[in-house]
């Protein structure tokens, strides 16, 4: 088995070392700083490189092992990169709010989640008995609870691993983790404090397609656990009439020079 190739071009070409202005950054993220360039910090992506490794590196070891991976990104850039990954790699995800005790109250959020079940099935038998205002009711519960709840529903327990974009965003998610014991991998700005997970990855937060590139890489690292586990197993993969989900071939990047971090287009967040 191998882990998705990626490159530090790829990285660049990404925006993944722009950090944000050098007024709102987090001291402990000094080690993690490569320079700085019209009052943005500029992220040393040399030390990104081998810490985005070692947490492919654990992803795939925690999905060969058949444990979950819950996918975190909330803010607006990251939900549909998140939802997208997580179902490509048959995980689970929460993209939009999330809510308080959703880890370390399992068994309330449990209850909410049989809710959502109850009113599907509510609703896909056509709301028999009911008025049309009580199944538009009903209809506007299932939407909101799904939308909390839906990437979770199916996940039966909390998670055996985590991986989150913004730790400041998602503070109260990592607390949660961090409580239960449960691994954090997480993409840290400059304005992060990287002593709050498990596996820090150096990089932009906010750029749309950095983001969608770390996901990329986590969902690849599932996918490439999931069928390590299946040949572990001793099944044949390829004579099985349905084979597990395959990554999407990806364009890589063509080989080339390296550039310095502090070359190229400007586009850090504000």
């Amino acid at each position: 088995m191998a882990l998705p190739e990626f490159s530090m071009r790829q990285l660049l070409e990404a925006g993944a070392h722009f950090g944000h202005q050098t007024h709102r950054w987090n001291p402990k993220m000094d080690r993690y700083i490569f320079g700085e360039k019209s009052n943005i910090h500029i992220l040393d992506l040399s030390q990104t490189v081998p810490l985005l490794h070692q947490a492919l590196l654990k992803v795939r070891e925690v999905a060969a092992k058949g444990g979950r991976v819950l996918f975190v990104g909330t803010k607006r850039q990251a939900t549909d990169h998140i939802k997208a990954a997580a179902q490509r790699s048959a995980q689970y995800y929460i993209n939009q709010r999330w809510l308080g005790g959703t880890l370390t109250n399992w068994q309330t959020v449990s209850k909410s989640i049989a809710r959502l079940r109850e009113t599907e099935t509510i609703i896909a038998g056509g709301g028999v008995g009911l008025t049309k205002r009580e199944v538009l009711n009903i209809q506007r519960e299932r939407d909101k609870l799904d939308r909390s709840l839906g990437g979770i529903a199916s996940m039966g327990g909390v998670p055996d691993l985590m991986f989150v974009i913004d730790t400041n965003k998602e503070a109260i998610a990592i607390q949660e983790a961090k409580k239960l014991g449960i691994p954090v991998v997480a993409i840290i700005d400059s304005n992060c404090d990287p002593d709050e997970v498990t596996f820090p990855i150096p990089g932009n937060d906010d750029a749309a397609r950095a983001i969608q590139l770390y996901c990329d890489l986590i969902a690849d690292a599932i996918l490439d656990g999931l069928t390590e586990s299946q040949v572990r197993g001793g099944k044949d993969i390829g004579a099985s009439e349905r084979p597990p989900v395959e990554a999407v071939v990806r364009e890589r990047a063509p080989a080339g020079p390296v550039e310095s971090p502090l070359d190229g287009p400007t586009g850090a967040n504000y």
